[in-house]
């Protein structure tokens, strides 16, 4: 029987602020390794035999997911979720859209195993209990009475597996204490193997109206470039809820199979520290970073030069425009923080200084009253859209690479040195034809210079008009 992987790909990683941000979550950013999460998600299935994917992630983030499967020729298929519904809707989504009724090997994009091999044989050992019909979840052996996980109780033996005897919320740490005593209790990792056909009569049998509306919007969905587009008012009408809850914890078919991995789900910076290489004096650096008389700290920076001198257990992020110092102990409450620059309209709880877009990204350097100067980087082939502003003026100035630039009426190509100014009102686009980047800087004049200042006529990336 086939395997196909289903990727959770939502989630916005507030815990991991300010390097993961709600338009740039942490599972499309490179926190261990080279690759990002996502990527690493993927590549883990390489000692399996996978047949094909379905990656599950909301609108906004579309385009991050394509590309990064695009660079490791992996792409397979993306569901685009209109809202987010938890756990149970997503898998539904897939099980519906899948044909010939494989196994699906569901998996969150935002996990670190570090023992692959482990992984493999979990999921191997797992395959055929899930052909004879059970639904498999895989249970994480606990290092530490960790309160930041549900835990599942295992029951009788099954072949390589247990039943489960009972899913537990996150405990207190006296209850945590008792459960890694006991020697039956495993965290709960998020991760199944099942059969989609069986998934899907579990669901109808336990949440039929959950049922109902993935049915009713895979059914009406329609494709989209890479993409899945499901029936937007059926699934909005679905009912939120993870697929312990609907389904795991009411069905009879219940397995658990244990998996020691070296998993963690890079909840906090905590945690990241505990699985990254260490120096001798415990501390962990990432980027142009110099450290004096400092022990267990977790210091990265994504440019310029951070020095720490005399401190312990701490953990120092600093990004283009934000920097984060915080005690190890409690990072728990970063997403706190992250909570408090939205309800006050900072835009840096969503945004970096960096944005990245289908064609490209755009870097705001600076900025003042009246004005803002870009770096703006379009991709081999990348195309912005054809648009117009009603309050503000544009200069480009291409620092390398050739753009087709249409202004107005004219079209025309600019080179390195070359500049165009476009009016208030003008429409235009711009276009990068060679296969190296381009690059240029934008400078920005008016009365109002807010991201939604754009009246698109047409885009290739389908984004609304």
């Amino acid at each position: 029987m086939s395997i196909c992987a289903v990727i959770m790909a939502g989630g916005s990683g507030t815990r991991l602020w300010p390097l993961s941000r709600a338009s740039h979550p942490k599972q499309f950013l490179s926190l261990h390794g080279d690759d990002t999460m996502l990527q690493s998600t993927v590549k883990r299935l390489a000692g399996l035999d996978v047949q094909s994917s379905v990656t599950i992630c909301n609108e906004e983030h579309r385009f991050f997911v394509a590309e990064q499967l695009r660079e490791i020729d992996k792409l397979g298929s993306i569901i685009l979720e209109p809202v987010g519904r938890n756990t149970a809707p997503a898998i539904a989504l897939a099980a519906f859209s899948v044909k010939d009724d494989p196994l699906l090997l569901v998996l969150a994009a935002d996990h670190v195993i570090q023992d692959e091999v482990a992984f493999t044989k979990a999921v191997q050992a797992a395959i055929p209990l899930a052909e004879s019909g059970k639904l498999v979840t895989f249970g994480i052996v606990p290092n530490e009475p960790h309160t930041g996980y549900g835990y599942i109780k295992r029951g009788e033996g099954q072949d390589l597996g247990f039943s489960v005897d009972k899913f537990v919320e996150k405990p207190s740490i006296e209850l945590a204490q008792d459960f890694i005593s006991s020697g039956d209790y495993y965290w709960n990792s998020g991760m199944f193997l099942f059969k989609a056909s069986k998934y899907l009569d579990e669901l109808r049998k336990y949440r039929p109206d959950i049922y109902k509306a993935c049915e009713s919007a895979i059914a009406n969905s329609n494709k989209d470039l890479d993409f899945i587009r499901v029936d937007k008012a059926n699934f909005e009408s679905c009912r939120s809820e993870s697929v312990d809850y609907a389904v795991m914890e009411k069905t009879k078919d219940a397995v658990v199979v244990s998996l020691d991995a070296g998993w963690s789900d890079i909840g906090s910076w905590s945690s990241l520290w505990d699985i990254s290489e260490k120096d001798s004096d415990g501390n962990s650096k990432h980027g142009d970073v110099i450290i004096q008389d400092t022990t267990e700290s977790y210091v990265r920076t994504d440019g310029q030069l951070v020095t720490v001198i005399g401190a312990s257990n701490l953990v120092i992020i600093a990004t283009k425009d934000a920097v984060m110092v915080a005690d190890k102990d409690s990072v728990q409450d970063v997403n706190l923080m992250a909570k408090h620059l939205k309800n006050n309209s900072r835009p840096e709880w969503e945004l970096h200084r960096e944005v990245h877009r289908p064609w490209g990204k755009y870097d705001s350097i600076d900025q003042g009253d009246r004005y803002q100067v870009k770096r703006i980087t379009v991709n081999p082939g990348g195309k912005l859209s054809v648009q117009m502003h009603k309050h503000r003026a544009e200069h480009w100035v291409v620092v390398s690479g050739v753009a087709k630039v249409r202004n107005g009426e004219k079209t025309f190509l600019l080179s390195e040195n070359e500049s165009t100014f476009i009016p208030v009102g003008v429409i235009h686009c711009l276009e990068n034809i060679e296969d190296y980047d381009l690059e240029l800087i934008e400078v920005q004049s008016g009365s109002y210079l807010g991201e939604d200042d754009i009246v698109r006529f047409g885009d290739v990336y389908g984004r609304s008009q």
